[in-house]
């Protein structure tokens, strides 16, 4: 498997960008496969690591929807769910946009996952550290450079 290109988290763009990813996006909670993928999709924005959408139909974790959500300016409105694989279950671990604006329709049934409420999460062969805080759900790899929003103090810039 081919190494993750260096990135530089203050080179991605704003407005974000979503683009297809090449590599296999692999998750896993309780010792099962929540999802496996290798149609994935990720959104690129200005200091933020990036953050990893997976079709539906391949997510075969139980999903099940919970109160509340929460709103991107522009993506849209987003819900969340509880995951459950593997008699394991993680709250709020994943959140989908039903109804995105025009330049993320392609998200539209796809899921995102919270990288630290799952057991493990990859891109390719790297493994994902979670962004910094407990906003923010973008993926973390070895091959990313800069600072990365998320963690106290950053959450304004």
């Amino acid at each position: 498997m081919r190494e993750l290109p260096v990135e530089t988290v203050q080179d991605y763009p704003r407005p974000p960008r979503l683009e297809q990813v090449p590599q296999r996006l692999l998750v896993r909670l309780g010792g099962a496969v929540v999802a496996d993928t290798t149609r994935g999709l990720r959104v690129l924005e200005t200091h933020h690591a990036p953050t990893y959408y997976i079709p539906r139909e391949d997510v075969a974790a139980r999903l099940t929807p919970v109160a509340g959500g929460s709103f991107c300016e522009w993506k849209g409105r987003a819900r969340y769910f509880d995951v459950t694989s593997g008699g394991t279950s993680a709250r709020r671990a994943a959140w989908s946009y039903d109804a995105p604006s025009p330049a993320f329709a392609d998200i539209a049934g796809t899921l995102a996952f919270y990288a630290g409420r799952m057991e493990a999460c990859f891109v390719g062969d790297a493994r994902v550290i979670p962004q910094p805080g407990d906003f923010y759900g973008g993926w973390v790899t070895s091959n990313l450079r800069g600072r990365i929003k998320g963690a106290p103090g950053t959450e304004g810039w």
